[in-house]
């Protein structure tokens, strides 16, 4: 048994290794362009098989044609990175955010990767964002909180205005929208740098602060260890650390429901870890507690239930007048997490999406069963495909020639006894995108928010995503993430192809992001004070 236990794990390493230098080797080499063909081909024909609304916003006849052009100007052997980059500027007209292509990375084996932990890359502490034309550090950790505001000029040498039009080449927002192209590209900026250029190892920046210009170059270097204890005087033996003192039987259990406590905390606020901050944290403005301050920077992670019970427990309990929920830069999340939100903020009953139009009987089977999925993953599910056949085909129903998939939050819910009954403000900007702006959508939809800020970059009348198919193109690497569902709402406005507009339009200036005002929450707290 134990020699076979060893051929077994000797195959396995044998074949992890051999696919690591496969994809390696695919990730860096020219492939020829009938490889190239051959993958745009597989693409398209992934996305007709799995995509339910794939002409929605571009035809079918306009889109074929720009896949086929696609083909045409390629007659010369590229690396998956250029084709990455020009495939991207076809994808976007689909129209749909959720949809999007990667290239390929390398791939590194265990030792590799242990490495890499011990390294620490300064450039991780910038948060970027794109205001006024400008490139600016919105936030910064650690020793680098002086760089707040600077304005980033240039790359290792590229002008970043440069950059930043042509990374919007190849980003899609849903339908027609553009508030979304400045607005992610800046706030994931050296994610799409690292995109263009491959993954690296330095960077330097062309900094502007005030009248001051100046380079800062970023290092991946090895992290600091704890310093050991030094020699008190030459000879010495080291410094022996003092001897923890022990603890009585109460404040053990002090201690203990002091961690306990700090952590169901982190759970219930969705601690970001490497952040350090909350996902989700309510406020308040003024001495009396009259006006509530809901930030929500995701839907995702964290026991949202307890947050929403504890958050409108409180509004109640200090009768509190007016809420603020903050949307701006919340990229979407979990639909459960926004039904039970909507739950505490109106008081009839509601039904948040529609059921969910897809191409497939068996939806789930279909993104877990990719090419993407590994071996001993795609073994288990094969275990559990009866169940979760069974599952998909109770979930899934044909109505009028389509197949459509019912999500829990497609079932009519009542609303919380403790929702919330007062005046309800939202900012949203070209960043509120998936679940935040299908919120967005009920909230407009029933009139019950006055909404201040950009146009969301997600649609108003839905979006496909839900589940997703991760493909990779079988030559090149590049990994396709396909939406398997259309999530909409029942309410819809015309033209289709736009987000949720705001009832009052105001987008911040460098001028306010140096004086440290927040012009969208200045508006609504003078909104407030006039209406008193």
């Amino acid at each position: 048994m134990k020699n076979i236990l060893i051929c077994i794990l000797s195959v396995v390493t044998l074949y992890t290794c051999k696919s690591i230098d496969v994809h390696n080797e695919a990730v860096v080499r020219l492939h020829p362009v009938e490889d190239i063909h051959q993958d745009i081909d597989k693409l398209y024909k992934q996305l007709k098989r799995h995509h339910p609304r794939l002409y929605q916003y571009t035809p079918k006849q306009q889109l074929d044609f720009k896949f086929d052009s696609l083909k045409q100007s390629i007659s010369s052997p590229m690396t998956s990175r250029q084709l990455h980059k020009q495939l991207a500027q076809v994808t976007k007209y689909i129209g749909q955010g959720h949809m999007s292509i990667s290239p390929p990375y390398k791939t590194f084996t265990r030792k590799e990767r242990k490495a890499l932990n011990k390294m620490r890359f300064g450039i991780n502490n910038i948060d970027t964002e794109y205001v006024n034309n400008k490139l600016i550090v919105r936030n910064a950790r650690h020793k680098d909180t002086l760089l707040i505001n600077a304005e980033i000029l240039a790359v290792n040498g590229k002008n970043t205005k440069d950059l930043i039009s042509e990374f919007k080449k190849g980003v899609a927002s849903d339908g027609y929208n553009t508030t979304f192209h400045p607005r992610v590209v800046g706030y994931r900026f050296f994610s799409y740098y690292k995109q263009a250029n491959g993954r690296f190892d330095s960077i330097s920046l062309t900094l502007r602060n005030a009248d001051s210009t100046f380079v800062k170059t970023y290092k991946r270097v090895p992290k600091q260890k704890n310093e050991k204890p030094k020699d008190s005087v030459a000879g010495d033996s080291l410094q022996k650390k003092p001897k923890k003192q022990k603890l009585t039987k109460a404040e053990k259990k002090a201690k203990k429901l002091k961690f306990k406590k700090r952590r169901d905390e982190r759970r219930k606020k969705s601690y970001d870890y490497t952040l350090k901050e909350y996902r989700r944290e309510l406020t308040f403005i003024g001495e009396d507690s009259a006006v509530g301050y809901l930030k929500i920077k995701g839907f995702t992670g964290g026991k949202y239930k307890a947050f929403h019970e504890d958050t409108f427990k409180t509004l109640d309990s200090l009768k509190t007048e007016v809420l603020i929920i903050d949307l701006r830069n919340n990229f979407g999340g979990s639909l459960n997490e926004i039904n039970n939100l909507y739950s505490y903020l109106t008081d009839k009953n509601f039904t948040i999406i529609n059921p969910s139009e897809t191409n497939s009987r068996i939806p789930v089977l279909k993104a877990t069963m990719s090419n993407t999925t590994s071996p001993f993953s795609k073994t288990i599910i094969g275990v559990l495909s009866p169940v979760i056949l069974t599952h998909n085909l109770l979930k899934t129903k044909k109505r009028d020639g389509k197949l459509y998939y019912k999500f829990k939050a497609a079932k009519e819910h009542e609303p919380n006894p403790l929702n919330f009954k007062g005046k309800l403000y939202v900012l949203i900007n070209g960043n509120s995108f998936s679940a935040s702006s299908i919120l967005s959508t009920q909230l407009q939809g029933t009139n019950r928010a006055t909404f201040v800020g950009e146009e969301t970059g997600g649609a108003y009348n839905g979006t496909v995503a839900g589940i997703y198919k991760l493909y990779e193109l079988p030559n090149t690497k590049i990994k396709a993430r396909i939406g398997l569902m259309h999530i909409d709402s029942k309410f819809k406005t015309t033209p289709d192809g736009y987000g949720i507009k705001p009832d009052v339009e105001i987008s911040p200036t460098y001028n306010n992001r140096l004086n440290g005002i927040d012009p969208e929450l200045e508006w609504v707290l003078s909104n407030i004070q006039k209406k008193k």
